[in-house]
Formats: structure tokens, sequence, C-alpha cells
């Protein structure tokens, strides 16, 4: 039985998206005969994870993330892919199956022309700001929308493609061929630097006797620090993007306004598919984003109405003085997202080597914001849930009308999101009301008062 479960989990991650629902029913028909051991509920969530659509450090497909958080009884799960929506039919479908809160997103890079002199999450990047959408419940979009994400798509694609010549002229002769060895690293043509990366170490195992001695000349790092960490994945992986692709490096190519979409027009794309445009932030140290309240306050103004916040990065560290500044920095910007009524999305990313599967709420350092970020969770799946059946979401007409404010916005998905199961019942049950109803019908259909 257990190499069967095993198999199966394996099979989660494959790329026919058949084979991998299959996969998921049969595992799910297993916990129910109590074959599989499925923690009880945990009052966490993990509301940014990259899937294999993208690049998830650990080969995660949609299916298998909304495995992982049934069986380890995560209360709230949500993705988010660079540049695509692929995933997001297939991730809420899962989650419906597995009983799982579920929400799905989209990250892409942008550019604010307001702050092009200040570096604010991208780092050593003035102006350049990761921007995300929270909250779709499908990846169909209008033709003009498609033809804009089609384009954020083709421009990765471009930036990719001139990082692997100017790696490739740097390494001959261990070269990549992107058709052949980069896209078939994804199952649907959105290829990252990280994939990149996995394959040059690929390629110089078959090219060169000794890869250690190649890396160690190419990266200018000793030999003894190579051999240390040559076979372990994580840590070579981090050390050939960051010397050859990230800032410095022979294949880094420093991004011009021109290279991206304004706020604006993607905002628009997640609008017009009824998300939630969200803002980001890294850690409250650049320059950027030390002036936060003057950024918020403009990305408010252009239809920004959640935060992403990754919190690992600013307590999980080792260094007291550190920790000291960037804990404070926390709790800082979750102060100000308060006050300017901008929920919570919070999560690990997976999408480099060593991210967590999901925060840990239990830290003594997450104590005085764990309520704020769990809230954050709810308001996403309440939005999603009610978009899904009804149409209804924050950004609906029918949110306009009955609740005036983004705070009674906020409030009314919040509670949904706490309240409301995950699947199809809990689905059907809302799909009875008409978009007559009122907040206050449904909040008591809900047991709310």
């Amino acid at each position: 039985m257990k190499a069967s479960i095993e198999t199966l989990e394996t099979q989660l991650n494959d790329f026919n998206v058949a084979a991998r629902t299959t996969a998921l029913r049969e595992l799910l028909a297993l916990a129910a005969q109590g074959a599989v051991d499925i923690a009880p509920p945990t009052n966490v969530a993990n509301m940014h994870c990259h899937t294999f659509f993208s690049y998830n450090a650990y080969g995660y497909s949609p299916t298998a993330l909304a495995w992982l958080a049934k069986k380890s009884g995560y209360a709230y799960m949500g993705i988010v892919d660079f540049d695509v929506l692929d995933g997001v039919e297939e991730f809420l479908a899962a989650c419906d199956l597995a009983g799982v809160r579920g929400s799905a997103g989209m990250e892409t890079r942008v550019f604010i022309p307001e702050f092009a002199t200040r570096e604010i999450n991208s780092p050593g990047e003035p102006g350049i700001f990761y921007h995300m959408g929270i909250g779709f419940t499908t990846s169909t979009s209008p033709v003009e929308i498609k033809l804009l994400l089609d384009n954020l798509r083709a421009r990765a694609e471009g930036r990719n493609r001139d990082v692997a010549a100017r790696v490739n002229a740097y390494l001959d002769p261990v070269v990549i061929d992107y058709d052949r060895d980069v896209l078939p690293l994804t199952p649907a043509g959105n290829a990252t630097e990280r994939h990149m990366v996995v394959a040059y170490l690929e390629a110089a195992k078959r090219t060169v006797s000794d890869p250690a001695a190649f890396w160690a000349e190419k990266l200018h790092t000793s030999r003894t620090e190579i051999d240390a960490i040559l076979h372990n994945g994580p840590k070579i992986q981090n050390l050939v993007r960051s010397k050859l692709m990230k800032r410095g490096g022979v294949g880094y190519v420093r991004p011009s306004p021109e290279m991206f979409p304004s706020v604006e027009e993607v905002n628009r794309v997640i609008t017009a598919c009824g998300a939630l445009p969200c803002a980001t932030w890294l850690d409250g140290t650049s320059a950027g984003e030390q002036a936060e309240a003057e950024l918020l306050d403009l990305l408010i103004g252009k239809g920004v109405v959640a935060l992403n916040i990754i919190p690992d990065r600013n307590w999980n560290i080792a260094d007291p003085e550190t920790k000291r500044v960037k804990l404070q920095k926390l709790y800082e910007i979750v102060e100000l997202a308060q006050r300017l009524d901008l929920p919570l999305n919070v999560g690990t990313e997976m999408n480099a080597p060593g991210n967590r599967l999901v925060d840990d709420f239990a830290a003594p350092e997450l104590a005085p914001v764990r309520a704020a970020l769990m809230d954050g969770a709810a308001f996403i799946y309440g939005h999603t849930v009610m978009q899904r059946a009804l149409g209804l979401g924050y950004g609906s007409e029918w949110a306009r009308e009955h609740l005036a404010t983004r705070k009674a916005r906020n409030e009314f998905y919040t509670r949904i999101g706490q309240h409301i199961t995950a699947g199809e019942t809990a689905l059907n049950a809302l799909r009875r009301f008409t978009t007559a109803v009122t907040p206050a019908t449904i909040l008591r259909a809900v047991g709310q008062t």
C-alpha cells in the first residue's frame, strides 16, 4: 500500500492532467478508507504557491498542491504563477474534490514611472515592481485581455532566450538549446530562469569530464566550495543563478521601462477576469519600500485592493540585528495595510529550493500578526467562492452597491471565507441565491448574524 501511495503522489505531478486527476481521486479514496494519514485541520494558510506552470522547487502541480493542503490539514491554499493562468481551473477543481479552501492568482512585473528612480521590490532595478492578481476563478478572458496575457508570456520568453544566448557564449562548450533542453521541463512552455539553471547543470554533466572544475572556473568559486554543494541541488542551483543570471552576471539584462507593462494595463486584465489587483512587498528595506505609504496610496489609486507578503523572509533570519530590523518592518507593513483596508495575501512562494511548504504560524514572532494573516486568507477564499458561485465577488457591481466601502467589503468576504466550506456542495448551496440577495441574507444562511 505504501508503494502505491508513493506512486500516486508522484503521478500528481505528471504533465498529463488526466493522470493527475486520476491520481488525486485514488488518493482521496484511500484516505476515505483510512489508508492515508490525513492531518487534522490546522489554522494555517499558504496563499502564494507557484506551481510547475511557472516554477515550483518541489515540482508540484496545481493538483499536487491541493493534495498537500488536504493531507497536511492546511485551512487555506492558493496558487500564484508567473505571467500565466494555466493552473486556475485545475487547482480549483482539485480543491473541490479534496475539500480545500483554495484561491488562484498570477504574478508579473510592471514598471511604475512615479518610482522610476527608486528601487522597490525587484532588487537593484528602480521602478520595476512585482505585481499580482488574486482570486481568479477562470483562465478564460475576453479576446483583448487574452492578447495582453499572450504578450506577457512572449515578453518573458524573449528575456529568457536573451539570457540563454549570453550564458551560452560564456559557458561554451556547455550550452543549451532553449527549445530542446528548457521547454520540455515545463508542462505548458512557460519556462523561467530556474528551469534554465537546471538545464545548464544537466548540460555540464553530459559535456565536461569534471563538472566541479568547470563550475569552479566559470563561477569564480573555489573547487572546495563547489565540491561541497555540487550534489546539493538547491545550493548549486542558487549559486549558478546568482552568479550568471542575476545582477552582475554575464546573462543579466538590465531592465528598461519598455520591457514591462504598466500597473494600469495589468490591472485591466485582472479586473476583467473578476480577480483582485494585489500589490506585493519584499522586506521594507529598499528606498521604495521605505516610502510604502506613498507607494500604496499611489497603487490604491490605480486599483489595488490587497497586499502580498512573504512573512518568512522577515523573521526567520539568523543574524539578530537583521532580524530585529526586518521583523519590525513586518509589523509596520501589517499595521499600514490594516489602516488602508488592504487584506493580506501571505505564503512561502515555493519557487526556490528551501522555501517552506507553509509558514510557521506557531512562531512567537508571528503572534502579533497571525490573526491578520489568517483573515487575509479567509478574505481571498470568500471572494473566490462568491465569484465562482454567483459572480458576486469583491469587484462586482453587487458588491459596490451593497458594500460601499473597502472595509465593509473586506469584512463581508472574510466572514464568508471563514464559514463556507470547500467543494461542490458549498458552491451549490450558494447558487440557490440570485443577484437580488443581500449580504446580510447570505451571512445568515452561513450561520452568521
